[in-house]
């Protein structure tokens, strides 16, 4: 399989995530084949598809894409197997339901088509016992939203080909993503584990009336500059007192108790006062754009 031979894509699941790549999918042209068995799915992903069209458009529309080239099938893709060179699976966080689901797709496809999970920790490894080709199944996880977040995370399996890894970025670049090759199995794979080391200890700083909720952010975003010597230089200089810090961290980063809970959601409301989560994201997901547009403006100039 490759990129260019992906014509109709499959994407099981239209939730915030299935419904961003099936937007994604579209605006490169793709043919889009949707199920889900949520009632009022097609419904939602038509509502959906419209609110961030005009994003798509200004990060860039291919040709021939088009918003309405995709079908909503019903509950299940069952009955389409054989028009699909690609699927997305999107379904709950849940190894019962990843199990089946991906058991059931693997018995009616192609063997060559690729099978992605948009999995945010639970490895493919655990889900692919009832699969007749656990070589073409692998994680394809995105980051929230995946129609502007540039970085997948692909996560193979033990039994997944290098044919199919290297197919799969090879597709994820074409559609415009950062994709980076997990090259071991962790739980929660790569990024989230870099969010979670970061999160507890914000999370500890405010429970332990270190910072307020609105100073850790101020510290994050104002602050983490670099040196010209690079990071070897940094963990020889640092290395020794990042040890106690460490430890220091250790003991005091992981009560998520009620109460402690209480303590930082309480600095958070405080930090976010009357606050519109719907117009922050409409703000972030402008911001995204231009930041897009700059990052590409700026690769052609190098």
């Amino acid at each position: 399989m490759t990129s260019s031979s992906i014509r109709t894509v499959g994407v099981v699941g239209t939730g915030v995530i299935g419904g961003s790549w099936t937007g994604l999918f579209l605006a490169k042209g793709l043919h889009v084949l949707v199920s889900d068995p949520a009632p009022g799915a097609e419904e939602k992903l038509a509502a959906y598809l419209d609110s961030i069209w005009r994003t798509l458009e200004q990060l860039g529309l291919a040709g021939n894409a088009s918003k309405d080239n995709y079908r909503f099938v019903g509950e299940t893709l069952e009955a389409h197997y054989g028009e699909l060179d690609f699927v997305q699976e999107n379904a709950p966080e849940r190894l019962g339901i990843k199990i089946q689901l991906i058991g059931e797709i693997d018995a009616g496809m192609r063997p060559d088509v690729i099978i992605a999970s948009s999995s945010s920790g639970i490895t493919s490894s655990h889900f692919i016992d009832n699969c007749q080709h656990p070589e073409r199944v692998l994680i394809g996880h995105p980051f929230n939203p995946p129609h502007l977040m540039p970085l997948v995370e692909v996560v193979p399996n033990q039994k997944t080909s290098a044919e199919n890894i290297k197919a799969e970025l090879s597709f994820y670049k074409w559609l415009g993503k950062n994709p980076v090759l997990v090259k071991k199995e962790v739980p929660g794979f790569a990024a989230n584990r870099l969010q979670a080391g970061l999160c507890s200890e914000a999370y500890s700083l405010v429970r332990n009336g270190v910072l307020s909720a609105e100073d850790v952010v101020m510290a994050k975003i104002s602050g983490g500059g670099g040196g010209k010597y690079g990071f070897q230089h940094l963990m020889r200089h640092l290395g020794p007192a990042m040890e106690g810090w460490l430890e220091d961290m250790r003991a005091h980063s992981y009560d998520f108790g009620e109460d402690s809970l209480a303590v930082c959601e309480g600095s958070v409301q405080e930090m976010l006062g009357h606050v519109d989560p719907e117009e922050v994201g409409k703000q972030r997901d402008e911001l995204l754009v231009k930041l897009l547009s700059l990052k590409v403006g700026a690769s052609a100039l190098v």
